[in-house]
């Protein structure tokens, strides 16, 4: 088929490198545009990037010769892109009125950022979570006088794709959570480049992350919600309290995770079974960045390991590790997510796939 015309707003910055570099051979999209702010703006992209290019891979061929866009010039985006992803760093007001502004002329946009994730009628999803939350992308152009096919959908914050997967196929499978307690071991890579000095991080651990635990502890909430006659409702029949740390790990988020069931509490065994079997929609459509198992679990007592166990199934899998009783509640596990790919990139790219399968973009 015919692939996809796409752009990236802030294609300068390390999660848009991530974009370009992901979706290098996507068989669906198609890079056409890029953006970034007015310093990059009328360069190509390869002298926009070239001395700050942090990805594995060269610039690729199909990308370096775009000349960047400013990202609020509206009038010279590509005429054929039918979507934009949003890796943008501004101010959150700044990004909210940016995103919109592309929704109000019909462009559709799958943002990596945290300024819309709290407002109702935005969608952020976990597809094998909240799959039918698209659903409330009809009521946001409503809402907001959006027409021609234009709206925001987010994905949440890149912890979370470390533990929250676990936790609904329990949910999913009529066990519900009552409590649960978690510790983040966040990767340096989710700080951003340069991230945190040297200085600080080496032969430390930094015990708190600047507005991360409220996100981790909110954000769930709507993720589990369902859609009301505004917008999302939040689920309120869980609750979650989480400390967040930053360690000396260039990628992949760790959670030591402890919960306690509202019901009936399963056993080993059971917990398990249920892990292995767990399939959802972006499987079910065979979604080309979806996850063949997306829950991996290790029986070897020393893992997960962001080195060994990161890059499991592209990337975008949950690794988990060490299911054992608890002596408060339940049981607790360990487990781990690629935070640069699943919890950045490769979750918005999961999360157009889905809008793509589910008509939302054409």
């Amino acid at each position: 088929m015919d692939k996809i015309k796409i752009g990236i707003l802030g294609a300068t910055g390390v999660v848009g490198q991530n974009y370009v570099r992901l979706l290098v051979n996507h068989p669906w999209f198609k890079i056409v545009d890029v953006a970034a702010s007015p310093r990059s703006a009328g360069k190509t992209y390869y002298d926009a990037v070239k001395k700050k290019w942090q990805m594995v891979i060269p610039i690729p061929e199909n990308v370096k010769d775009l000349i960047v866009r400013d990202v609020q010039d509206f009038d010279s985006l590509n005429p054929e892109v039918s979507f934009v992803f949003s890796a943008m760093t501004l101010l959150k007001e700044d990004t909210r009125k940016i995103e919109f502004a592309y929704a109000h002329k019909g462009i559709p946009v799958v943002s990596n950022s945290s300024a819309n994730r709290r407002i109702e009628d935005v969608p952020m999803l976990i597809p094998e979570i909240n799959h039918k939350h698209v659903d409330v992308i009809p009521i946001q152009q409503k809402n907001r006088g959006i027409e021609n096919g234009g709206f925001v959908a987010v994905k949440p914050n890149c912890s979370l794709q470390s533990y929250m997967t676990p936790l609904y196929a329990l949910e999913q499978a009529g066990y519900k959570i009552d409590k649960v307690i978690i510790t983040t071991l966040q990767a340096t890579s989710g700080a951003g480049y340069p991230g945190v000095p040297s200085l600080d991080l080496v032969d430390n651990i930094i015990p708190y992350i600047s507005g991360e635990e409220a996100k981790s502890e909110e954000e769930p909430l709507k993720i589990l919600g369902k859609i009301g006659e505004k917008g999302i409702e939040n689920y309120k029949d869980i609750q979650i309290s989480v400390t967040c740390t930053r360690v000396p790990v260039v990628d992949g988020h760790t959670a030591s995770v402890n919960f306690k069931f509202k019901d009936k509490v399963l056993t080993r065994e059971e917990i398990l079974k249920i892990w292995k079997e767990f399939k959802s929609v972006p499987q079910e459509l065979d979604l080309p960045f979806a996850p063949k198992q997306p829950i991996i679990y290790i029986d070897n007592e020393d893992r997960p390991q962001p080195r060994k166990d990161r890059d499991n199934d592209k990337g975008m899998a949950v690794t988990v590790g060490r299911l054992r009783k608890d002596n408060v509640f339940d049981w607790k596990f360990v487990s781990l997510s690629h935070n640069t790919v699943r919890g950045a990139a490769g979750g918005g790219i999961l999360n157009a796939e889905l809008l793509k399968a589910k008509g939302y973009i054409k």
